[in-house]
């Protein structure tokens, strides 16, 4: 069975890439610093290197519980202190009494700037303050070309990433089964929404798995699968647990409260 065989076809070349890295720790001997990874692309990491003899792979994205982190992969004997990782804190405020900002509005800044998504990490839109972390190389970046976020005029300061405020977010498992790990039957399934509904919101471009849109409403998922559908949250397909005596698929998943 090929290496291959555990993931999907279109994950192929985020694998070649990692076993890329782990080839030139384990011959080459050269560490890397990767840039941003969503949390699908962290458990592709640590599947393939995990924490080998001769290659070492940790994540920081900057304090515990972040979404989006940066691997460092290198061989065994270099080490790098988490004081050490190239992360910046941005911070800035905005009058929250006269404009109202979004999470989507400060994304969205950020990417018309021409600043590609694999450059920040976590970040918090609340009460007046806006927390971004960044890679250390964009920092300068980012003070010199955000300014504008929506209505509010921004200036973009450096913090302590010790000063990020985590949000207080909490996963709530359930459990349950279905006819089949389609898409729209599992939407359905974990928002407690009609099929039809979970269709629709497919076809209209609101769902995401792995942080991908997908279209299809026959999309098969598989265990580890994170999910969103806008206006209604995120989740994760946890674990597949085999089928029942009626042959109905028993699925856990937590959905984020």
């Amino acid at each position: 069975m090929s290496i291959y065989d555990h993931f999907r076809p279109e994950e192929r070349p985020f694998i070649d890439q990692v076993l890329t890295w782990k080839e030139n720790a384990e011959i080459r001997h050269q560490d890397k610093m990767t840039d941003f990874l969503d949390p699908r692309q962290q458990d592709i990491v640590r599947s393939l290197i995990g924490q080998q003899d001769d290659v070492q792979v940790r994540i920081w994205g900057g304090a515990e519980g972040l979404e989006r982190a940066r691997a460092y992969i290198h061989p065994v004997y270099l080490h790098m202190e988490q004081s050490d990782w190239p992360l910046t804190l941005l911070t800035a405020t905005y009058p929250v009494k006269f404009i109202q900002l979004t999470h989507r509005d400060l994304l969205g800044a950020l990417m018309n700037s021409g600043l590609k998504r694999e450059k920040f990490g976590d970040m918090t839109v609340e009460d007046g303050q806006i927390q971004l972390i960044v890679a250390r190389e964009s920092a300068d970046f980012v003070r010199m070309n955000v300014t504008q976020i929506g209505r509010a005029s921004v200036e973009f300061q450096e913090d302590s990433l010790s000063s990020y405020l985590v949000p207080d977010e909490k996963w709530i498992e359930a459990s349950g089964t279905v006819s089949s790990l389609r898409l729209d039957a599992m939407l359905s399934q974990i928002y407690r929404i009609a099929r039809s509904k979970a269709s629709e919101a497919i076809d209209k471009g609101l769902v995401k798995v792995n942080w991908k849109k997908i279209e299809q409403t026959a999309f098969m998922l598989e265990q580890g699968d994170h999910l969103s559908v806008r206006g209604l949250g995120r989740s994760k397909l946890v674990e597949i647990e085999g089928t029942t005596k009626k042959e109905k698929i028993r699925v856990r998943w937590a959905k984020k409260g």
